[in-house]
């Protein structure tokens, strides 16, 4: 469970817990509220987000999921399930460390931003240094969040119907002794991992979120958009 904090001044001035199928952004602007600058605290089972929020018009809130419908019989059984998933952006010597997903995850043979789901009793910026270690091979320090993204599928996938809420809190990290990646966590999503030079991405199939989260931590995409 995650609660969202707006912060003004010093004082709270919004909070609520981030629900099913919703996206805290835009549940702050519904509330009158733009987040920054946000911070995570406390392990996944009590982990507060906090923004610092700015006072704007407020938007209706809509709630949409991507994917195919579903029958009125396949929505009635099926059941909400919400991941929260740390990632990482690491850069060093003008390349990024990428991930490359293995069969059963829906997006097999892409490549994405080293992380995972963060386990219980876990903080974000610890699941971030395990999920690099684990996948890469690589040790991460000044671990920083960048991002609270979020993208909700309701649908048929290769693992059946789902209803499916992924909650992904995103990061830069530093690498200050970069080495060639080893996939240490043999059997899981990853199949091979690789530091990536910025002028190449364009030659791997990235998974559609990579791009966003590049240039939400400050690395420009400048290559055609990854297809869905």
């Amino acid at each position: 469970m995650i609660t969202v904090v707006g912060e003004r001044d010093g004082e709270d001035v919004v909070s609520f817990v981030l629900g099913h199928g919703e996206d805290a952004h835009d549940r702050l602007r519904a509330l009158g509220w733009a987040g920054r600058s946000p911070r995570a605290d406390g392990p996944l089972e009590r982990m507060v987000v906090r923004f610092v929020v700015d006072p704007v018009t407020p938007e209706p809130l809509t709630t949409t999921a991507r994917g195919p419908g579903l029958s009125d019989a396949e929505r009635a059984d099926v059941v909400p399930r919400q991941r929260v998933a740390a990632y990482a952006v690491v850069v060093a010597d003008g390349a990024v460390l990428l991930t490359q997903l293995t069969g059963g995850t829906g997006a097999d043979g892409r490549w994405n931003l080293p992380g995972g789901g963060i386990d219980p009793g876990e903080t974000a910026e610890a699941a971030v240094v395990r999920e690099v270690q684990e996948e890469a091979g690589q040790h991460v320090e000044d671990v920083r969040l960048v991002d609270l993204m979020t993208q909700h599928w309701r649908g048929r996938s290769p693992r059946g119907v789902e209803d499916y809420h992924a909650v992904r809190l995103l990061h830069t990290a530093v690498c200050p002794r970069p080495s060639t990646p080893v996939v240490h966590d043999v059997g899981g999503s990853t199949a091979d991992a690789r530091w990536v030079p910025l002028d190449r991405l364009g030659e791997l199939w990235v998974v559609a979120t990579v791009p966003v989260a590049l240039e939400a931590a400050g690395v420009p995409w400048r290559h055609p958009r990854p297809r869905p």
